[in-house]
Formats: C-alpha cells, structure tokens, sequence
C-alpha cells in the first residue's frame, strides 16, 4: 500500500477514480486483452513452436511487460492527468526536461493511429458472427472461406459499414465518463468474455484432440525456437499489454491511492496471459481436429477456423461464441485508446462527450484510410523509393510506424524516465516493498530488452 500522495495540480477539482480494485483490474486487463490474444498469440505460437515459444513469452511479460505495467501505472496515479499531462507535471516534479512531454505526446499519438485501424480489423468479427449465426460456416471447404474473407476485405462499402459501428460502440462507452461509461462497460464485457471463452476451451475439449493441444502448448521443443522466436516473444510481451500507448498511464490516473500497484499489475499480467493461453486452447483442438495447420498465420481465425466450425456437430453456434467473444475483447482494447486523447481533451476544458465524439470521428476518418488500402488503394505504396517499405500500403506503414517505431521507443524513454530520472524514493513510496525488485529490472534490464526489440523491428 502507497502512502505517498499525488503531485498537486492547479486544479481544484477531485479526480474521478475507479469504483474499487476490481473496476481497475477489469479496465486494465480489458485494455489489455484484445485482438493480440485471441487472434495473434495463437497464430504466433504456432508459427514459431509452440511450448518453448509459451515458455519464452512468459519469461518476457516478467522482464519487460510487468515491470513496465507497474512503470506507466504508477505515473498515471502520480500525475493524476492525461498521459500528456502526466508526463507534463511529473517530469516538473522530478526537475526534469519539459521534452519528457515528448513521451505522453508519442503514447496519445500512438493509441489514436492504432485505434483508427484496430477499428477496420475489429470490425469484421460482426459480419463473422452473423455468418455464424446464418449457417454460412456449415461444411464451408478451405476455398470457399478463403472467398468469403476475400469477399469481405474487397468491399470498401462494408469495411466502412462495420467500421464506423464498431468505432461508435467504442465513442458510445467513452462519452459515458470513467464511472459511468468506461467502467459500466468493463466490469460487465470482461466477465462476459472470461465465460465465453471457458465455455469455448469445454467444447473443444470435446474434440478428442484437446491432449494434442495441451502438449503443443505446454510441451517445450527447444529445437523449434529461433533467435527470431526470441524476440517475436519480447516484442509481443510489452504490446499484448497495451503498453506505451498510454492506455495504463490513464487508467493509472483513476486508481485509488490505497491500492498495491505492483498487486494489482500481476494480476493483470496473469490474467492476460491467462486468456491468450486458454485462447489457445479454444482454438488448437478445433484446428488439429480437422487436420488443419497450426501454423496458418493471420487466417487462422477468419479463415481456417470456419471451416473447422463448419464441420462440427454445433459449430455455427459455437462459432458464433467466438466472433462475439473476439468483438468483446477488441471492443474492451478500443476504448482505453481512446482514453488517452479523451482525457486530454477534457483537461483542456472540452466536455467529455465532446472529447469523445470528435476523437473517436478523427480516427474514424483515419480508419478509411484502412479500408481503402485493403482494396481500392492496395495498389498505393506511397515509400516505395525506400527499400524497407517497398510494397507497403498506408495500412501496412501504421502498423509498422507505431508497432516497430513509436511504443518500442515510448516504452524505453518511460523505462529511462522511472529507472533514472524519477528519485527511487518517489518510486518506492508508491510501489512499497515490491520496489527493490523492481527498480533493477527497469533500471537495467527493462532498457536493454527494450533496445534489443527496437534493434531488431528496424533491422
């Protein structure tokens, strides 16, 4: 438990803060668990080996995710601002460069380009569940689903259509203000989706091939992982968090001071990891059922996974379970990227309605730019004249600017910031007893795991 105290700002207003312990964890393990679980761990694992890539992974989430958890939580609470703000009023506190400002800027800017395409992708789980629900999964062969993802990306019209529903869901829940839209909204999807998904993980245990998948995610063949599984896992650790978007420093702002950071960030480091290895266990006996590979990549979920549904005695309506627990977590991840830009606004005097109707209609209006890109515009490589980014489209240029670039870099300078700007004795006073672990980690191998990952995605 913190006894140290917030730094005072010029205004005299209290801070909302989150209900209880538990309203954070949901917020925080929502913002957390999102598309990377569900859609990318699995396909990852099984691109790259399976157990020893699990063992690996959750090596990197306690060297560089959790310790960079408890980093920007604990920055948020102290400033008790936007992640702008924050960094604004600490850096202050600490005597340090007003550039610090630089970090929450990077962050904001980050969440919001990644909002705008995380929107498209998150989009297309809604016309998945109905095909679910319609019977269009039902003995659906390998050709025909690979047409009706096709299908789907090559209609400008309808990536728009379930785009702006999706981003009016997120703008929906954000208007609500922390208490009554943010909070409402996490404490009932989050256990939502947990029993959707143990719902899911009982039915393919019924498959007769849940031992196959057991062993191929808990069984470790070391002559399977590369250097390159190495640090697929190291950079995946520190993004299936949310970290360095500035999701954490703002959700941060609303914890009370009683609660145990340290804690609570396990906790929802645990329970992150938790999904993503029970959302491989929902998905590897249904694909080694049907003979599929493990190691499909991005169509794992839109493409083989149907047919896989397709073919099982139930499958639409358990298919249907799984687009809808897919748009829960994906709707969960949306509004903490919202959140930063939201209460940034807010400071600066605009209602929170506002804020939240004109962010989330910027990133709507950077989104079409997806959507473009993956039919009309997929012809438009605008860097072609560098070599790195020949045959990249807007969409693939940023994903690469803020997955390779921005939060490796922002998670680094935060690592710098609290490991040797910040004085120990301000972080201790809020970590307690967990600090003298935590403050060589951050201080040192945090950073260095930070610039290995940056080395190797600009490579």
């Amino acid at each position: 438990m913190s006894d140290s105290q917030p730094i005072a700002s010029s205004s005299a207003s209290k801070p909302v803060l989150w209900s209880s312990r538990f309203a954070f964890i949901m917020a925080a393990v929502g913002s957390a668990v999102g598309l990377g679980n569900i859609w990318k761990f699995p396909y990852i694992t099984g691109e790259n080996g399976g157990g020893a890539f699990v063992l690996v992974y959750l090596a990197c989430i306690a060297i560089i995710g959790l310790p960079l958890m408890m980093s920007e939580v604990m920055l948020g609470r102290r400033g008790r601002k936007s992640p702008i703000g924050t960094m604004e009023v600490v850096a202050a506190a600490e005597k340090g460069s007003k550039n610090w400002i630089g970090v929450g800027l990077m962050a904001t800017l980050a969440a919001f380009i990644i909002l705008s395409f995380y929107s498209v992708i998150a989009g297309w789980t809604m016309p998945y569940i109905i095909s679910a629900v319609t019977g269009d999964f039902n003995d659906i062969d390998a050709e025909r689903s690979g047409d009706l993802f096709g299908q789907l990306l090559a209609s400008p019209g309808q990536l728009l259509l379930w785009h702006s529903i999706f981003m009016g869901l997120t703008v929906w829940v954000s208007a609500g203000g922390v208490r009554h839209g943010v909070e409402r909204a996490v404490t009932k999807l989050m256990p939502a989706l947990f029993v959707l998904l143990i719902i899911l993980v009982g039915y393919a245990s019924t498959t007769g091939h849940f031992g196959e998948a057991l062993g191929f995610l808990f069984k470790p063949d070391f002559s399977a992982l590369t250097a390159e599984s190495v640090l697929i896992a190291l950079g995946h650790a520190f993004f299936t968090l949310s970290l360095a978007s500035g999701a954490m420093m703002a959700y941060g702002a609303y914890l009370p001071q009683k609660v145990s950071i340290a804690r609570t960030a396990m906790v929802v480091a645990v329970m992150d990891t938790g999904v993503a290895l029970l959302a491989g266990l929902a998905i590897f006996p249904v694909v080694f059922a049907h003979g599929l590979a493990a190691s499909e990549g991005p169509g794992l979920i839109f493409v083989t996974l149907p047919v896989a549904f397709g073919q099982m005695p139930g499958g639409g309506f358990f298919a249907a379970l799984f687009f809808v627990l897919l748009l829960f977590a994906a709707w969960t991840s949306s509004i903490s990227m919202l959140e930063s830009l939201v209460s940034y606004l807010n400071e600066k005097g605009v209602s929170r309605v506002k804020a939240a109707i004109g962010g989330g209609f910027a990133a709507w209006l950077l989104g079409i730019t997806t959507v473009l890109s993956l039919n009309l515009w997929s012809d438009f490589t605008p860097l072609d004249s560098l070599a790195r980014f020949e045959g990249k489209t807007l969409f693939d240029l940023y994903d690469y600017l803020t997955a390779n670039i921005m939060m490796p870099l922002g998670a680094l300078l935060i690592a710098l910031f609290v490991g040797w700007k910040m004085k120990p004795e301000h972080s201790q006073a809020e970590l307690g007893a967990w600090h003298k672990v935590w403050f060589p980690i951050v201080r040192y191998v945090t950073p260095l795991a930070l610039l290995i990952v940056f080395a190797f995605n600009l490579r």
